[in-house]
């Protein structure tokens, strides 16, 4: 496969989404370019528009853009408000049509609102770390549940190894 342009990346914010102890999966859309009908979190592409039209936190810089541009990306997919975002990893993959995807993984905990999909899902469970696993998930995301379930149960984050399985 040969990249589209050396100089583009495609930039995806994902979230973990925590609510009693339970984490958000949703079915992809059999449309999608990437994965389709695969289980993954909520997530999606920044855009120029998530702070282009806002106010600069400096006069350079646009701070928050990409916490912004989750806090947007669940809405519209799922229509959740989310809080306490921390970060967690980041992975590089190329689209099948050649595009370099940057994705940042965050975790974070449910706000308020009731799951809505919009047409970019097309299923969603509340599931355990252990029900995570019978389901056809995006490869590498239960080993990312996984982690987040260890640091909520007290473990080390600096100290807790990846687990692709």
């Amino acid at each position: 496969m040969e990249l589209q342009n050396k100089e583009f990346h495609r930039v995806v914010v994902t979230a973990i989404i925590v609510k009693d102890g339970k984490y958000l999966i949703t079915q992809r859309a059999f449309n999608k370019k990437a994965w389709p009908g695969l289980w993954t979190v909520p997530g999606g592409g920044m855009e120029v528009d998530d702070y282009i039209n806002t106010p600069k936190t400096t006069s350079d810089c646009y701070y928050f853009a990409v916490t912004n541009t989750l806090k947007r990306e669940v809405q519209e997919e799922v229509g959740l408000e989310i809080d306490g975002i921390r970060y967690l990893l980041d992975l590089v993959f190329i689209r099948p049509d050649g595009v370099p995807v940057i994705t940042l993984s965050f975790y974070c905990n449910w706000k308020s609102g009731e799951v809505k999909l919009n047409e970019e899902n097309i299923d969603y469970k509340w599931v355990s770390l252990e029900e995570a696993k019978s389901y056809e998930l995006i490869p590498g995301i239960w080993g990312e549940i996984e982690m987040v379930d260890k640091i909520l149960k007290g473990e080390n984050p600096d100290e807790i190894k990846y687990n692709a399985i």
